[in-house]
């Protein structure tokens, strides 16, 4: 199988980033040379937002990345690294990281070069929802939620919730977010915000909700038939709790942690972080 890079800071992830390495990922499997810390403060004269081990987890999470490795010291936007030893098939760039530098440095070295153009990054693909005909071996696990600002803490949730059984995230509707977080919310569409949610590994499937108030997954998890519930401290509502009740679900709280050595990430602070 071919191999594909990409390079960068990969600083505050959204879903533009995200669309960006699947299509660098169709090209063959995709390794990552991500800049440290130290490198982006020598390239851009300024540290990044979000440190490296966060980068890194995120990164890592994304199920289109096969490999990655942290760029340390000193190197050049135009160039691959001389630290690594990975020969790659084709260097993939967005219209904003082409450079005649980049280009002159593959031809001169063998190395196809793939430009990804603004118009793929702004479409969303869509997944239907396939149940499962025949009782799975794993369990099957709900979340649901409006992942407006989508960070580390949020994938530490589904790495979490996963380790339960097969994880089903519900995604909370335009019109549902706002009629319970009010005015300027959300941030971004449901279809992007799906697409994000879906493109984390620990997730199988991530659907749009379709009801409404505290309980918008109800139709959802009447599709999913799931054996768990599973929420965190913040989501634990006693509407949720009565529902699973109802229905004979099992109902999981979990504490609201972030990775060990990640900083605590809520959506709330990180609006016009």
């Amino acid at each position: 199988m071919k191999k594909a890079i990409v390079t960068g800071s990969f600083d505050d992830l959204r879903a533009r980033d995200f669309r960006f390495l699947e299509e660098a990922s169709k090209l063959g499997s995709l390794h990552v040379l991500l800049w440290s810390d130290e490198t982006i403060q020598k390239i851009k004269g300024q540290q990044p937002k979000f440190p490296q081990a966060e980068r890194i987890y995120m990164l890592e999470a994304l199920r289109y990345v096969d490999a990655l490795t942290l760029i340390t010291g000193h190197t050049e936007r135009d160039v691959i690294s001389s630290i690594t030893a990975i020969q790659p098939d084709v260097w993939v760039v967005d219209e904003m990281g082409d450079s005649s530098q980049k280009r002159s440095y593959c031809e001169a070295r063998g190395i196809a070069y793939y430009v990804v153009g603004e118009d793929a990054l702004r479409h969303f693909p869509t997944t239907s929802f396939e149940a499962d005909e025949d009782r799975p071996l794993r369990k099957k696990v709900v979340v649901t939620g409006s992942f407006d600002w989508l960070h580390s803490g949020h994938v530490r949730f589904f790495e979490e919730t996963a380790a339960l059984g097969d994880l089903y995230v519900v995604v909370g509707h335009d019109d549902n977010i706002k009629l319970l977080k009010g005015e300027g919310h959300p941030l971004f569409p449901q279809n992007e915000r799906r697409y994000m949610v879906h493109s984390i590994r620990y997730v199988k499937q991530a659907l749009i909700s379709s009801g409404h108030g505290w309980l918008d997954a109800e139709p959802e998890i009447a599709r999913i038939k799931p054996d768990i519930y599973a929420v965190n401290e913040d989501g634990d509502r006693p509407e949720k709790r009565a529902f699973c009740e109802k229905h004979g679900l099992e109902y999981v709280v979990l504490k609201r942690l972030p990775k060990a050595g990640l900083p605590k990430r809520q959506s709330t602070a990180l609006r016009g972080f």
